[in-house]
């Protein structure tokens, strides 16, 4: 599938991973729909780069259905979805102030993995009724999971959790969804400079960067969007978890 050729909707598409996958989507020719719960910076942000908006919690079903269902009305069509929301929370099982929050936990497979799944499930439905490309394809899902789902590390169970969970769908998700010619793969990301690093102090960014094995940086958003880019054009990638961390193996 031709990037020129695809309508897509990225969620958290108002900052970080995902606002550089709808920009680089846009500089090359696809239609963009951004659904973020920010409503002023992803408007903004659509604005800017010719993209359609709607303000959408991942987790709602009816706030998903409406979503889609404007993007697909700006669009015309729906070939693409890429799933960027998410949070972070660093709770350790057992810390000095007690253990695990529950209500943190909850919260973070609720957005990260069950928010994901809600997307992808209503936005296949959409991309389903598309007219049949070469090889019967459809359009194709991209779920953003992270090297904590193989590597956490401290303070990282709900997250690393939320995220094993992305890895783990990606394969059953694909079969499920061959036969509607839909593709299914996911991202990983390393150490990425969004916006909760990029506010992290220089030492601290530079011991991060230091651990990679190489290249011994951060990574960039756009190397995410290229990625993302890519997965769209090549037919042939399909259930999948995809690796963007310069070797990093967190420890």
């Amino acid at each position: 599938m031709r990037i020129e050729d695809t309508a897509a909707i990225v969620t958290g598409g108002a900052s970080g991973l995902g606002e550089a996958t709808a920009r680089h989507f846009r500089a090359r020719g696809a239609q963009v729909t951004i659904l973020d719960r920010d409503a002023a910076r992803g408007a903004a942000v659509a604005d800017e780069i010719g993209a359609a908006f709607a303000e959408t919690d991942v987790t709602d079903e009816a706030s998903v259905s409406a979503a889609i269902a404007r993007a697909t009305q700006a669009m015309g069509r729906l070939t693409c979805a890429v799933n960027c929301a998410g949070i972070v929370i660093a709770e350790r099982t057992l810390g000095r102030n007690g253990t695990h929050r529950m209500e943190s936990f909850r919260q973070t497979l609720d957005i990260n993995l069950a928010g994901s799944f809600n997307v992808a499930r209503l936005a296949a439905a959409e991309i389903a009724r598309a007219a049949p490309g070469p090889d019967g394809l459809r359009g194709v899902i991209v779920n953003t999971a992270s090297i904590a789902a193989f590597d956490g590390q401290k303070g990282q169970a709900a997250y690393a959790a939320s995220k094993g969970g992305i890895a783990a769908l990606t394969l059953p998700m694909a079969r499920d969804l061959a036969r509607d010619g839909i593709r299914v793969m996911a991202i990983a990301p390393g150490t990425m400079r969004t916006p909760m690093l990029a506010g992290l102090p220089e030492e601290v960014q530079a011991g991060l960067a230091a651990d990679v094995t190489c290249p011994a940086r951060l990574g960039e958003p756009d190397e995410f969007a290229a990625l993302a880019r890519f997965i769209v054009e090549c037919d042939y990638l399909n259930g999948e978890v995809i690796r963007l961390d310069g070797a990093l193996r967190m420890r």
